[in-house]
């Protein structure tokens, strides 16, 4: 065991490592897992350590959400890296990664990223990675962002839902792939395109789920999810479809990836838990992007998850200020697309899981490894294992709760999970050693990081 100076031993009867779950405990020095020993009664700290029981509770990797729309600058009043940080970290989060939208400027030029970076300094109580974005004309920022930390890019093929973010046309994302082959980036896509002929609507009443539903069908996902296979076949370039709800769309992913297709499908907690059946009229807390749909839907994604069809889930936290909700008039059709939910990812997804046979090993690998592998952040997030940074969650499977959304940390409040009783209860999160949150109280400074790394093992990473 290592000296005992600024040694932190986590001691625990449940630590979730990659290929076991052990009694012992884990052995952090300066901000890394320098040792990990089973024999929990057995662990003797060295001389002036810290030694945190986690007694019965789950030791796990903090989760990465590789998903999150924190807005700042530009529409902080929506969200900013305060708010969603320690949302983030009340959750069991240690590491995010942000959106190129919805902020102003967007983080789609070297000025808009730097932009972006000035803001998030000194404001993060996770870890944070970035995003850039691929619009139309912006093809020659593309090498020099992912020189500078850029993880990779999102596009849209339809309006993404704020001018400054136009959506792409094919010739963009042959123009931009054109730039990314040769580097690690990946390549992001919002997958729903315009039909032709538009969806027929057989309800015209706003305030019924059912017209925003059919508005938005499983077509849209599937077209623009035909076109990104075809040019990920054509130029090999890794692309990754965001927030899958569609699962018609399954059988031509598996097609795709068994064929050697570089392709990587995420889906979200909302689409793994809520169903259309379930929206109360005029709720438009429940509109997002492509929408919720039935639960015959949402079973197959499950299903999807737990055959790996599906790599990764996150929140895809969407939030923006009250009156966008259109929550008086109860509009789905006027009503801002995005679901706020970051704070409880790991809640919402295993109160779903476990009663579904998946296994804290599961939870590691679609919360917390692949999130990490997607963001080119897996040789230190994602996983306990020696060298890897000490980011911790210690919660408890067992114990329920029940969601008040006035309670919670993100700046505006309103969500889908209001009054709904999650399993799971965060109880401490620790970001590379430092306790950043403990039952309803996140820690006074931010030790948030942002990761900038270019290539792996070679940090450049800034506060």
């Amino acid at each position: 065991m290592a000296d005992g100076e600024d040694v932190l031993v986590i001691k625990g009867q449940r630590i979730v490592l990659p290929d076991s779950i052990i009694s012992g405990c884990v052995v952090v020095k300066n901000g890394k897992i320098v040792g990990i020993e089973a024999g929990y009664s057995a662990i003797s700290a060295p001389l002036g350590a810290k030694v945190l029981d986690a007694k019965n509770l789950v030791v796990m990797p903090g989760v990465v959400d590789s998903h999150v729309h924190v807005n700042e600058p530009g529409r902080t009043e929506w969200e900013g890296f305060a708010t969603a940080t320690q949302a983030a970290a009340a959750g069991g989060i240690t590491t995010i990664v942000d959106m190129p939208l919805n902020s102003i400027p967007p983080t789609t030029t070297m000025d808009g990223f730097n932009t972006k970076l000035n803001c998030a300094r000194n404001k993060c109580w996770t870890d944070v990675a970035f995003w850039g974005g691929v619009i139309p004309g912006n093809q020659a920022e593309i090498k020099p962002m992912v020189s500078a930390g850029i993880k990779g890019f999102k596009c849209f093929l339809v309006h993404s839902g704020v001018d400054e973010f136009p959506c792409v046309t094919e010739n963009d994302v042959r123009l931009a792939m054109m730039q990314m082959q040769g580097t690690d980036a990946v390549f992001l896509f919002h997958a729903e395109v315009e039909l032709p002929q538009g969806p027929p609507i057989t309800s015209q009443d706003p305030s019924k789920y059912s017209t925003f539903l059919e508005s938005r069908p499983e077509s849209m996902e599937n077209q623009a999810i035909e076109m990104v296979i075809k040019l990920c076949r054509e130029y090999r370039v890794p692309c990754h479809i965001v927030h899958l709800s569609s699962a018609s769309a399954l059988p031509m992913i598996r097609r795709a990836r068994a064929d050697g297709v570089p392709l990587t499908i995420e889906t979200t907690h909302h689409y793994l838990s809520l169903t259309a059946e379930d929206v109360p009229e005029g709720a438009t807390q429940y509109k997002c992007c492509p929408p919720v749909r039935d639960c015959k839907n949402r079973d197959s994604l499950w299903d999807a998850l737990k055959s790996r069809d599906i790599d990764l889930v996150i929140s895809d936290h969407s939030p923006c200020t009250v009156d966008l909700k259109c929550l008086e008039k109860g509009d789905f059709m006027a009503a801002w697309g995005g679901i706020s939910g970051v704070q409880y990812g790991l809640s919402i997804f295993w109160s779903n899981a476990c009663r579904r046979g998946f296994t804290l090993h599961d939870v590691v690998r679609v919360l917390c490894k692949e999130p990490a592998k997607l963001s080119r952040l897996s040789h230190r997030k994602g996983k306990i294992a020696l060298g890897m940074d000490a980011d911790l969650v210690l919660w408890n499977p067992d114990e329920s709760f029940v969601v008040d959304q006035k309670n919670t940390r993100h700046r505006n409040k309103v969500t889908p999970y209001h009054n709904m009783e999650l399993k799971g209860v965060v109880h401490k999160t620790i970001l590379r050693g430092n306790l950043v949150y403990e039952r309803d109280r996140v820690c006074d400074h931010p030790a948030g990081q942002l990761l900038l790394e270019t290539e792996q093992g070679s940090p450049t990473s800034k506060i």
